[in-house]
Parts: C-alpha cells; structure tokens; sequence
C-alpha cells in the first residue's frame, strides 16, 4: 500500500509517497518526491508510482530470461533452432487465430502448415488465413528494418489478401465496434493521425523501455487504434513479438485458454485510458510462459 507522507523542516512541509517493498529476507521503503505542495491528483500519482515500483522489481528480471534464452538458443544447431521456431510458429498460429474465431484445433493447424495436409469439414478461409499467417509471421521474423506503418500494412495484405482482398492492407475507411468489448474506437478521420503519432512514439522510446515493456505497450496501442476492418489483434501480436524477436527476447504466444483475462486486461486498459494495466497484465503472462529461466 502507497502512503503518503509530510516531512517538515524549517517551517515548510515536503510530500512525498512511500511503500514498504521486501528485499529478499529484508524490507525497504522506497519514496517519491511530490514537492512542497500537495498535488491534486495524488490517486493517479500513486498508481504511477506502483507501476514504477513494479516495473523496477521485474526488470533486472526480464533482462535475466533474454540471457538465459539467448545463451540456450546459441548451444542449437541451425536445424534444432529451425525447428524451434516451427514450433513456436505453428502455435502461436493456432493461437492467434483461434483467439479470433478460427476453428482449426492445434492438429489441424500443424498438419497443415506442417505436413500441408488440408483438414476436412473446416471453413476453406480458416484453412487459407492459417497458411497466411505462417507467411506473415516469417515475413516479421526475417524483417530486419525498422517497424514502420508500410511494413505493418503489408503484414495485413499477407494476411488477408487470400480471404478479405478488398480490405487487405487498407486503413479502414468506416466506423467499427468490438463486439465483446464496451471500449470506443477512433473514428476513420482519425486514424491516420493516430498511426502517425504512434510510430513516432515508438521510435522515441524503443531504446529507453524493457522490449517485453515495449511490446505490451506497441500491442496496446495499435489495438486501441484499431485501424483495419478485420485482423487488428494478429496483426498487433505480430508486432508485439516483432519487438521481442528484435531484441532478442524469446516470443510470448498468448493461449487460447487464456483469451478471457487477456481480454479483460486490454479492454480495462482501454476503458480506464490506464496503460499501465495491460503492461503489468503481459509481463506477468511472459513470467509465466518463460518460468524454466527464473
């Protein structure tokens, strides 16, 4: 719990936070400076301090699984580590895509995009945005510019071009809801505002945050935008494991099975303009998948 404290000396008063943090067999209290005025928005400043607290706990953390996976990857032979990705790929095909309404069980998927064995009695467009998927997902993983609106663009036309061409590759041009959702989207005048203001935030802040940080915050934002007709969410985890792969961090393939709290999460986010929500919410998802390296 945030507590706020008030130093005096020499007649003024200092505002500061406090919260008591366990070090190991040991506690600490760690504060934050407000000033000589008490602020007025002191519930906001608390959250952000725990959120400043919280991302100080897990980042020593974070950069720990990235040396740990990197010196493990590095012991593969070319083969092993090939097959490695094909396995995470086929995953998180099955995932992202069953997240979204496809109907291929995680068999289906692998036979398909591994053994090219078509499944029987499933939507012929489950079939083709499966295989799209896996084109789209090796075009993120050999991209070795920067992320750019283009780049992300012609991710979509991959995706989509076989099922959905009138809208692959196109910033949607009409107003749009989700459906399980009570968050507001943008409207069409003001996506390309948005898209433009995103990437500069990016490029400013991509060597300053944890990549695991900034690729919960890439995901968030480019799914609040929500600037396809279709396929925003594959297209945002793509460019969330677009900035771990990047960086060297091993790749978060969010579950099916977990799709309820992932939902909730993004959709507090968005509801309560509270990034921090969502941030915490997938590192503690990345701590779990790559719990082996802690």
């Amino acid at each position: 719990m945030v507590n706020l404290r008030v130093k005096e000396a020499r007649g003024r008063k200092y505002y500061y936070l406090e919260h008591t943090v366990r070090l190991g067999k040991r506690f600490a209290n760690k504060r934050k400076y407000l000033g000589r005025e008490l602020p007025k928005d002191i519930e906001r400043l608390k959250e952000e301090f725990m959120h400043e607290l919280f991302l100080e706990r897990y980042s020593k953390v974070l950069t720990s699984i990235q040396k740990k996976f990197s010196h493990d990857l590095s012991a593969y032979p070319p083969s092993a580590k090939e097959k490695y990705v094909e396995s995470f790929m086929v995953k998180f095909t099955y995932n992202t895509n069953r997240i979204e309404g496809g109907t291929l069980s995680l068999k289906e998927t692998a036979d398909l995009l591994q053994q090219h064995i078509t499944p029987r009695n499933k939507p012929v467009e489950d079939v083709k945005e499966a295989e799209a998927h896996k084109k789209a997902f090796y075009e993120m993983l050999n991209h070795q510019k920067e992320l750019t609106l283009a780049t992300v663009l012609h991710w979509h036309k991959l995706l989509l071009q076989d099922t959905k061409p009138d809208i692959a590759g196109r910033v949607r041009k009409h107003q749009v809801a989700i459906a399980r959702s009570k968050a507001e989207l943008p409207f069409p005048a003001e996506l390309d505002t948005l898209l433009h203001e995103l990437f500069i935030w990016y490029h400013k802040n991509k060597s300053k945050l944890n990549p695991v940080v900034l690729a919960a915050l890439v995901h968030l934002k480019f799914v609040t935008i929500h600037p396809f007709s279709d396929g925003n969410g594959r297209i945002s985890r793509l460019m969330m494991n677009f900035v771990l792969h990047r960086h060297s961090y091993p790749m978060l393939n969010i579950e099916y099975t977990n799709r309820s709290s992932y939902y909730t999460a993004l959709e507090r986010s968005q509801m309560k303009h509270k990034d921090y929500i969502f941030v915490q919410y997938l590192v503690k998802r990345y701590l779990k998948a790559y719990e082996k390296y802690l």
